[in-house]
């Protein structure tokens, strides 16, 4: 067995895996520590490299085009310090970070892993339940749908909506943008109804609006990655129209009412009295911000559009 062990965390290479472990020192990213253990099959691996620097080196696992679902989330905008994939390896230890490198390339070479894109995940990305709260509230995912309760910092028109629930058969894609502590980030459901949606994040009820802390925003990505894992593989989108982002807007204005207490949508069909109050209330509000300005025809067009699919 090839093994380094560093502070940043564990490599340990058996021939057929790459076992990944973060350190727990208080340096390692919390988004490394939370995702935790990571198993590697070697034929998700498509290279390893050594990078040697002056006073500390670093060992980059590449895997291949489409095996990772995290990656396949978060589309390369991990930052460097929260990907799983990396180790700082101290510079008294390059000799045995080569070692390891070297011992992962020949087996790359003898069991000749094909380089091109897999076409199904071989890695399961984090198990469910899993649950994230962010700066613009709650999002929790339990493998059947996705739930979002809004926190009382959530934009009016969010909270207007109510509590937002996404089964996962009406998803499309997921898309991830990281809250750098610079600009914004968000995490956006899309479905087969939103996917052409050009709200931005922070008036979007299918959108989280990352604009808090950064070390915790990033753990949203973890929601990304469970709830991608369980789609399609992108291999089986043939010709599937899949739109960029719309550019995001500055963050509006915050709302110090507190929101009112509100039941979730309901699957049902049938609507009880409550129920019937509780989406006239929400039409009304969001009817006030239209005529206030703080809705456009189309944001207010898609947003009532949105609380009437919840009811």
């Amino acid at each position: 067995m090839a093994e380094i062990i560093q502070r940043d965390g564990t490599w340990a290479f058996d021939g057929s895996t790459v076992r990944i472990t973060p350190g727990l020192h208080r340096s390692v990213p919390l988004f490394r520590q939370t995702y935790g253990e990571v198993a590697v099959p070697l034929e998700a691996v498509a290279s390893v490299v050594y990078e040697p620097e002056r006073k500390r080196g670093r060992l980059r696992l590449r895997l291949r085009e489409g095996a990772d679902p995290l990656l396949q989330a978060t589309g390369g905008r991990l930052p460097d310090a929260a990907d799983p994939y990396r180790l700082t390896v101290d510079i008294d230890r390059s000799g045995v970070a080569e070692y390891v490198a070297e011992e992962i390339r020949r087996a790359l070479l003898l069991e000749q892993i094909p380089k091109e894109a897999a076409k199904d995940y071989l890695l399961p990305g984090p198990p469910v339940p899993v649950s994230v709260r962010s700066s613009d509230g709650t999002v929790s995912f339990d493998g059947i749908q996705v739930r979002i309760d809004w926190s009382e910092s959530s934009d009016r028109v969010k909270r207007a909506t109510g509590p937002r629930i996404i089964d996962l058969p009406d998803l499309v894609q997921v898309e991830w943008l990281p809250n750098s502590g610079y600009e914004d980030g968000f995490l956006r459901f899309m479905t087969r109804e939103t996917v052409f949606s050009k709200l931005p994040p922070e008036k979007d009820p299918f959108a989280l609006d990352l604009w808090g802390s950064a070390r915790r925003d990033l753990l949203t990505a973890l929601v990304a990655t469970a709830v991608t894992a369980r789609l399609p593989h992108p291999s089986t989108r043939t010709g599937e129209y899949v739109p960029a982002a719309p550019p995001r807007l500055p963050a509006a204005a915050r709302d110090a009412v507190p929101p009112q207490r509100r039941r979730p949508p309901l699957a049902g069909s049938g609507a009880e009295p409550e129920d019937h109050d509780v989406l006239l209330r929400r039409l009304r509000e969001l009817g006030e911000l239209h005529r206030d300005g703080v809705l456009t025809d189309e944001e207010f067009a898609a947003t009532k559009a949105a609380v009437l699919r919840g009811f």
